[in-house]
């Protein structure tokens, strides 16, 4: 084996190498670095959105909602919640009552999407953490109170204390659409709560949006989180199946699950993309080993007069092509890693000199471009890349073997 690693060296490094043959070899190092570094990198970035997803959005919107099919709502909610509290993987549950309406403030309108919900419930839930001590209090002790988007205020021209009307459409027993019912909440606070969430959020006392909605029973429905957000879908029909009354079940991947998806497209885009372009600069080993094996006939054929065998060549050719491989690996697996690393402060400095922002925290659920690395993802790219270069130089190593060394050394 020594003899092999010295031989292949020595093929690789030969400074009377023809020129071209060296360009063609540095490429294909070159692409395989490249193809590793842009993975490793983009792959990082899609970890990095999956888990701010889990940790920042699926933190404030409900993973499971069980909706009443009746109009009065669910008659003993509070002894499903009960009931629901036991289960192993649920974390939170709560009772809602969801309505859409239009917020006036002078002669400015805008659609909201108010949820109901009762405040000893909702204590121990998501909300206080996004208002202040005060805030929370005041909503607390006022049944008229109401917490709105920071997008919704600014468009209506509202602060913190400021009275607003909203329009609550009312359906009659034939399921028509009858007058709205007005009502003026006080704005208690402001919420921040990532992306379009803003311009469309509201949160008022649940007493009071039921006896709006005319439900009679108090909660139209009930919504609950679970430790693992991703598994909400089968969890969400586990636990629906076995309520006691009639429900519509939903979860956060029917509402919100459009941005998961599109998350685990592009990383599967990205893995066979960037796998194409590693295999398409081993190509280039094929071509850079074709040719040296067509400029070294003459030292195969020594070698082979002397008497090593077809394996020995095959090796040793293999070898010399797996050094661009594995030279490409390590420097692309390197520089990708420290990239996925620290790519939050190098887009921060980015954004800085030239005064640009990549994501707009108005439209997306975070305002900053996310990493996370992972190293099963380094393991795996750098496991392809090795792999791919492998397999590139075995015709080139078997042609070099098939050599006559009778002809080529009567030349």
């Amino acid at each position: 084996m020594r003899l092999i690693w010295l031989l292949a060296w020595r093929f690789r490094s030969n400074k009377r190498q023809n020129g071209f043959i060296s360009f063609i070899s540095a490429s294909s190092t070159f692409g395989i670095g490249l193809g590793c570094f842009v993975l490793i990198l983009l792959l990082s970035v899609m970890n990095g959105f999956e888990k701010e997803l889990k940790e920042q959005l699926l933190s404030i919107i409900p993973h499971a909602e069980f909706k009443s099919v009746y109009r009065q709502g669910i008659s003993d909610w509070e002894g499903e919640i009960t009931q629901l509290k036991a289960h192993p993987k649920v974390t939170f549950v709560e009772p809602y009552v969801k309505a859409t309406g239009m917020l006036q403030k002078g002669n400015k309108m805008k659609a909201v999407d108010i949820t109901g919900l009762e405040p000893s419930y909702a204590a121990s839930g998501f909300l206080p953490a996004l208002v202040s001590t005060s805030e929370w209090q005041d909503f607390k002790d006022d049944p008229s109170s109401v917490f709105l988007g920071k997008g919704l205020l600014k468009t209506l021209s509202l602060k913190v204390g400021d009275k607003v009307q909203i329009l609550l459409p009312q359906l009659t027993d034939d399921l028509s659409l009858s007058a709205p019912k007005s009502l003026t909440l006080k704005v208690v606070g402001s919420l921040e709560l990532g992306g379009e969430l803003n311009n469309y959020t509201g949160f008022m006392h649940m007493s009071l949006a039921a006896e709006t909605q005319n439900i009679t029973q108090g909660a139209q429905g009930i919504r609950l989180r679970f430790d693992d957000p991703f598994e909400a879908q089968n969890l969400t029909q586990e636990i629906g199946y076995g309520l006691k009354p009639e429900v519509y079940m939903s979860n956060w991947t029917i509402s919100d699950g459009n941005l998961y998806q599109d998350i685990q497209l592009v990383r599967a885009v990205v893995y066979i993309a960037l796998s194409l372009v590693i295999a398409v600069a081993c190509f280039n080993i094929v071509s850079s080993l074709v040719m040296a094996v067509n400029e070294k006939q003459s030292e195969i054929a020594m070698l082979k007069s002397i008497g090593a065998d077809n394996s020995l060549i095959i090796l040793v050719f293999m070898m010399q092509g797996t050094f661009n491989g594995i030279i490409g690996t390590l420097c692309g697996v390197v520089l990708g890693v420290m990239f996925s690393i620290y790519l939050a402060d190098i887009s921060l400095f980015i954004e800085g000199l030239f005064g640009i922002q990549f994501l707009s925290g108005d439209v997306y659920f975070i305002d900053f471009l996310p990493s996370k690395l992972e190293w099963h993802d380094v393991y795996l790219t750098a496991s392809i890349a090795i792999g791919l270069s492998i397999l590139a130089t075995i015709y080139p190593a078997i042609k070099a073997s098939r050599i006559n060394p009778a002809k080529v050394l009567g030349h």
